[in-house]
């Protein structure tokens, strides 16, 4: 009888513990209003009909499927437990996020309605519209995926080798969306973080008090116009890139080089004094100045103009970059190739 009750109290551990996994589950299948309004906003629309198959087990997608009004049914097969998902719930998004990934379950529609189908390229429309909102869809979905195979592993244990297989699956998810979080914060054609990555660096300084001590220099090339007109897109891009290098070498342990969009830059350098700020400026000027004397055709580096300043830690990026940008400004109205350093006491009203 002791035996019994254990084996009884287990069963019924066991059954609470897949019930609160079905509800967390069913939970992370829901797209927020938020999630489903930017999703439908990239999405194909497809009318369903009751009965109609979707996909079978075993087939390849690359489509993942988010249910704008009516119900689907997933059939897992043998003895595991079916789903019927309903509007603003999602389903396939492996498929969607590693490629060709097998289905797990028969996709088959409950009651008549419309799907929204989303394939790689309108993925990718959403990761460069909200970064942030895909990022936080990636991990949850994520968490569903482990879930769902610890659900798997607890009832299927003699599918040791189709269990791994899901998970190198995942492991490529969590590295796709490494890959993602990257791409995210850094430049295509230089490396160097982007915009928005430095506002994330930003932040995170501000969020650990570590504002103090910075000098800012944003960075311009002179006539970058003209060598795209001269030698085209492909040499202009050669250039962005070497100023890009240039950065990168002078840029130590805590500094930031970022390029902000087309021929602008900036570093963010740990100083404390104007001196220290110009020693960088001085240097990234001359070092174009320098490789503009050596022949080159077609060019590969251009001649550049900085506008610098200390970083006042009391305000925000808006005030930095506003005091630079007035520097810069007067460094390229003086014929560029040189520095200019802007007081507080200097800024325009």
């Amino acid at each position: 009888m002791k035996d019994e009750s254990a084996g009884a109290g287990t069963a019924c551990e066991r059954e609470n513990h897949d019930q609160r996994a079905a509800a967390a589950d069913s939970h992370m299948a829901e797209l927020s209003a938020d999630e489903y309004a930017l999703f439908a906003s990239v999405a194909r629309s497809r009318r369903i009909h009751a009965g109609e198959a979707l996909f079978r087990r075993g087939d390849l997608g690359t489509t993942m499927y988010v249910i704008a009004s009516g119900a689907v049914e997933l059939d897992f097969g043998e003895d595991l437990v079916g789903k019927t998902l309903g509007p603003r719930e999602f389903f396939g998004e492996l498929g969607l996020l590693i490629g060709d990934h097998a289905r797990s379950a028969d996709a088959s529609v409950a009651a008549d309605g419309e799907l929204l189908e989303l394939r790689h390229e309108e993925f990718q429309r959403l990761v460069e519209r909200r970064p942030e909102v895909v990022s936080f869809f990636l991990r949850r979905a994520i968490m569903r995926v482990v879930l769902n195979e610890q659900g798997l592993i607890r009832r299927l244990r003699r599918r040791n080798q189709d269990l791994q297989t899901a998970l190198d699956s995942l492991r490529s998810t969590a590295h796709q969306l490494s890959q993602t979080e990257a791409l995210i914060r850094t430049d295509e054609l230089t490396g160097l973080h982007n915009r928005r990555g430095l506002i994330q660096h930003l932040q995170e300084r501000k969020r650990n008090g570590a504002t103090y001590g910075l000098g800012l220099l944003l960075v311009d090339c002179d006539r970058f116009k003209h060598v795209n007109d001269q030698h085209g897109h492909l040499v202009g891009d050669r250039v962005l890139q070497g100023v890009a290098n240039i950065l990168r070498s002078v840029a130590g342990p805590g500094d930031l080089a970022c390029r902000l969009g087309g021929d602008e830059f900036c570093l963010l350098v740990k100083a404390e004094t104007r001196d220290e700020v110009m020693r960088y400026a001085d240097f990234v000027v001359g070092t174009a100045h320098g490789l503009m004397q050596m022949p080159q055709v077609p060019p590969l580096i251009c001649n550049l103009s900085l506008g610098a300043c200390l970083v006042d830690p009391g305000r925000e990026w808006n005030d930095w970059y506003a005091r630079a940008d007035a520097a810069l400004y007067r460094a390229k109205r003086l014929g560029g190739n040189r520095v200019e350093w802007q007081d507080d006491a200097r800024v325009p009203a």
